[in-house]
């Protein structure tokens, strides 16, 4: 509103000056002195006495006349020029100075709207401010409470990794307690177990042995029967001649586990013994042998000597 009161003084005193300015030149085209007119004739002679005239003052009187009417006339034609130039300068003014108040109003209209414009754009920026500010603020508020919070949550976790920590380090002391206790105890019982099973093994060794010595003379007792057998079955095959007398062979015999003879073979001695040594154990076929493993094992394999024996 300030502007528009500036604008509005100027203008209204432009506007009266040209106003002033049109009016004069009306006035003075409507009031100007008219061209004085040529004197009447008898203004300057009257025609009663003008009985004798000179032909050459009256040419000269006419043409005088004539060129002060020209003048007048054109003299006339300048000064309504003039006025007409005057009058089309003027109401160019005039519009050039409507123009200008049209452009001052324009631009006091487009200062309004920019003074409107720069004073909302202010108060949105001063809104937008206050909504920026309170928002920030809010903003603040709400991390100073989530930063309170993760303190206080970082707090609690730390007390509770502590007391965890703590609860860990008092389990993981119970558990090497236990542990060393249980491995006490495991030592104790395998020292005691050891020396029960050393204790035991001493005694079934010595059983064994005990057990050994005398199952090694059953066996031994069997298998000097068994090998008894076998040389009484093979003097029955033997056929013998004087020949023969008080000669000897050194035979191998392997045996399957029921007797039967797999092979014979002759070592050293008489080869006539020999021949009939090997016929004999061949006729046999099968010879005698002890059921019992340990004996049998023992005489799969039997070294023999046979000697003819003479009625």
């Amino acid at each position: 509103m300030a502007a528009k009161s500036e604008l509005t003084l100027p203008i209204t005193i432009s506007a009266g000056v040209h106003v002033g300015v049109i009016v004069a030149l009306a006035l003075g085209i409507s009031f100007e002195d008219k061209p004085k007119h040529l004197p009447q004739a008898q203004q300057y002679e009257p025609i009663v006495q003008a009985v004798v005239v000179d032909q050459q003052r009256i040419n000269d009187h006419a043409e005088k006349l004539k060129k002060q009417r020209e003048d007048s006339a054109r003299i006339e034609r300048e000064r309504q020029a003039e006025l007409d130039r005057q009058a089309r300068k003027a109401k160019e003014e005039v519009r050039k100075e409507q123009e200008r108040i049209k452009q001052l109003e324009n631009q006091r209209k487009l200062k309004e709207q920019e003074t409107l414009k720069a004073n909302n754009a202010a108060k949105a920026a001063k809104l937008k401010e206050a909504q920026e500010k309170e928002k920030a603020q809010k903003a603040a508020d709400l991390r100073k409470k989530q930063e309170a919070e993760r303190q206080a949550a970082e707090k609690k976790a730390a007390e509770k990794r502590k007391a965890e920590e703590a609860a860990a380090a008092k389990k993981r002391e119970d558990e090497r307690k236990r542990k060393e206790e249980a491995e006490r105890k495991r030592k104790a019982e395998e020292a005691e177990r050891a020396r029960q099973e050393r204790e035991m093994a001493e005694a079934m060794a010595a059983e064994q042995v005990a057990l050994s010595a005398t199952r090694n003379r059953q066996v031994v007792s069997e298998v000097n029967k068994y090998t008894a057998m076998i040389k009484s079955t093979i003097q029955r095959n033997l056929v013998v001649d004087e020949s023969m007398r008080g000669k000897s062979c050194r035979v191998l015999i392997r045996l399957a586990q029921d007797g039967f003879v797999t092979a014979s073979q002759t070592l050293s001695g008489d080869q006539v013994v020999c021949r009939a040594a090997k016929a004999a154990i061949n006729k046999a076929g099968r010879l005698p042998v002890s059921s019992e493993a340990d004996v049998y094992n023992k005489m799969k394999e039997i070294n023999l000597t046979v000697s003819p024996e003479f009625n």
